[in-house]
């Protein structure tokens, strides 16, 4: 009896050091490395010299870096997912020194494109590594919390920011080290773990054609909220500057989105009970209303904040709905699943950023963040339609 308690309690530690070293990896790959960037552009423009276009260009090549490294994942997660997660802590924090250690803006460019692969494996590894240490509803609320990570590591961001800048550099490598670390205690909480459960559908390199099938609401909705999301992501900054904020402000309205993010940790539980329908259509409408707050009232800075921090809740939360989506279409694909709704989700920023872009040039920010609350809350529909009974869930034997 005690041989097997000591055991219990043993899985049981790896399971919570996996869930916080997880948290602590998306935090980096996500909040520090990845959607750092346009935190600390400004500073890395006045000292390299790095001008709009370029900047654009390199945004524009991160995005496509992460769509090329979360299709690595969507391949490779189910037969490789430690060998992911070092690859995700090379690319991350290898692209973090990189670019704190630049002297040049080229070099700066390349690892700025080069880092934001680490999110795109970092994803579909975890979540085929939480699926085979945690079942149940246990599981489904870790896979939430971790994918909240990104929430923790956007405060951290911001306070760099406020602490280091314009000493960029620092800030970077501290990314690096977070990086590290969580990556260690990742690979530290699975080390000799074996699968929870054994899967072949999982074993099969690409899905067959049903299951493509099966996601087609999923990725019109996944593609619909990337494309609201991205004029707060890309503008939001700007149009609050524009509206008069100091850097104090810009960099605390940052902060408030990580805040939104990090309140999903206590209430995954929660969001967990809801299911997937309900729980996206929650979010997306949450993710319209504060787009549409930010759009219309940048000027008044305590309703800005406030919307700051619903966006990063529902932002964060509408990505962790999509990991449970795709899970109750197929547990044994989970990683796949996340892997090419999150990729969806990518595309459709890049496409709601250029369009967002090309709007504000001709229109008012009201009108242009507007429009967008509207394509969030069409994000909703599609899931109304296709709810899917825990009991249909695709199970393996």
């Amino acid at each position: 009896m005690k041989r097997t308690f000591s055991f219990e309690l043993d899985g049981r530690s790896k399971q919570r050091l996996l869930a916080a070293g997880g948290v602590g990896f998306v935090a980096a790959c996500y909040g520090l490395v990845r959607l750092a960037y346009g935190l600390y552009l400004p500073d890395v423009e006045t000292e390299l010299g790095l001008d709009a276009s370029l900047a654009g260009a390199v945004s524009g090549g991160a995005s496509a870096m992460y769509c090329v490294a979360a299709v690595v994942g969507f391949f490779l997660a189910a037969r490789a997912p430690r060998l992911l997660v070092v690859a995700a802590a090379a690319t991350a924090a290898g692209g973090a020194t990189g670019m704190a250690l630049s002297s040049q803006v080229e070099a700066f460019a390349v690892f700025a494109v080069v880092g934001s692969a680490g999110a795109g494996l970092a994803s579909p590894s975890l979540v085929e590594l939480l699926r085979r240490a945690v079942g149940g509803n246990r599981g489904q609320r870790f896979q939430v919390m971790v994918n909240a990570g990104t929430g923790p590591g956007l405060v951290l961001a911001g306070a760099l920011a406020l602490v280091l800048l314009p000493n960029w550099r620092l800030a970077w490598a501290a990314a690096a080290l977070v990086t590290v670390l969580s990556a260690i205690a990742v690979l530290l909480s699975t080390a000799r773990a074996r699968p929870r459960m054994r899967s072949t559908p999982s074993t099969v390199l690409v899905p067959p054609r049903s299951w493509f099938a099966r996601h087609a609401r999923a990725v019109c909705a996944a593609l619909l909220l990337g494309a609201a999301s991205a004029a707060v992501w890309t503008f939001g900054r700007t149009v609050l500057v524009e509206a008069g904020a100091s850097a104090t402000f810009s960099a605390l309205a940052w902060m408030c989105l990580g805040v939104g993010g990090a309140l999903v940790l206590p209430l995954s539980a929660a969001l967990g009970r809801l299911g997937h329908t309900r729980a996206w259509g929650l979010t997306s409408l949450v993710v319209a209303a504060s787009t549409l707050l930010i759009g219309l009232v940048p000027g008044v800075q305590v309703l800005a904040l406030v919307a700051c921090v619903a966006f990063g809740w529902g932002y964060t939360a509408a990505t962790g709905a999509l990991i449970t989506w795709t899970a109750d279409i197929d547990d044994g694909r989970a990683s796949a699943g996340t892997a090419l709704l999150f990729v969806v989700l990518v595309l459709g920023q890049g496409l709601g950023a250029a369009l967002a872009g090309w709007a504000l040039g001709v229109a008012s920010p009201a009108l242009v963040f507007t429009i967008a609350a509207a394509f969030s809350v069409a994000a909703a529909a599609p899931a109304r339609s296709s709810s899917t009974p825990s009991a249909s869930r695709v199970r393996v034997p």
